[in-house]
């Protein structure tokens, strides 16, 4: 894909930070010495972490230039890094690692909590969220246009480039193999916005993404006029004129024993 669009993620700052507040609110540690944000973006949740552990030393690393170029100017004061979280393979432990709405992207879960679990130091914490929204209509529906349009030999691949979330039974299974204790849990937040057009706008600084950046400028744009049309259909406006956009969250903190 191309490169992040920190500015267009940011545009939903408050509703996207509300996650990682949640999570870090779970982490059991009263202090730590060290932490790492994988898939920092902008860093916004790196500074929910430095709030909570102001000692702490903290990286963020995020695979974006753009998100890391706002991450640096929101926070002088932290170590930003780029790197690939796939390849990510530390020389040192740490006391938290966290890892809000990035890990949905990569393959190979029960490998890559394994290796994460692995670079905690003893009793320290991995704190992860990622979306679980793939069968609610703001994604089906990408599917459906991608498929059903002049566009879908093209887009062929990408509804599979989305990591399928597993079941509490699964992670539960994956960490305790990794040796650690786990807090699992599922929000579904409900977000009042404005009209289907902001379900849009919200969407393309994310899950949007890997549909319409193979497409030219046209194709982008007719995409986007076939989805308006199911988005509109499937988020009727309330009594107030917005919609409800369901947004499934799953979480957990793992703690290394």
């Amino acid at each position: 894909m191309a490169d992040w669009d920190a500015g267009q993620y940011l545009k939903f700052e408050d509703e996207r930070t509300r996650p990682a507040a949640d999570l870090i609110r779970r982490i059991p540690l009263a202090e730590i010495r060290s932490a790492v944000d994988i898939g920092c973006g902008p860093g916004n949740s790196t500074e929910l972490i430095t709030n909570r552990y102001p000692g702490a030393r903290m990286l963020g690393l995020d695979s974006s230039p753009d998100m890391l170029a706002k991450a640096r100017v929101r926070l002088p004061g932290v170590s930003f890094q780029e790197a690939d979280i796939a390849a990510w393979n530390p020389d040192e432990r740490y006391d938290l690692i966290f890892a809000n709405a990035v890990l949905q992207w990569l393959p190979d879960h029960p490998r890559l909590f394994a290796r994460l679990a692995s670079c905690l130091e003893t009793g320290g914490c991995l704190a992860v969220q990622m979306p679980n929204n793939l069968h609610e209509p703001s994604h089906r529906l990408m599917r459906k246009v991608a498929q059903e349009g002049p566009w879908a030999e093209k887009l062929a691949a990408v509804s599979q480039s989305r990591e399928r979330i597993g079941s509490f039974e699964d992670y539960y299974s994956w960490l305790l193999q990794a040796g650690c204790s786990a807090d699992l849990w599922q929000t579904t937040y409900v977000h009042p916005l404005a009209d289907a057009e902001a379900i849009i706008e919200w969407l393309k600084g994310t899950g949007l993404r890997p549909y319409l950046d193979p497409l030219s400028p046209e194709e982008q744009s007719e995409f986007l006029d076939r989805y308006r049309i199911e988005i509109e259909k499937a988020y009727p406006a309330q009594q107030d004129g917005k919609v409800l956009l369901r947004f499934p969250r799953l979480f957990f903190v793992a703690q290394r024993q």
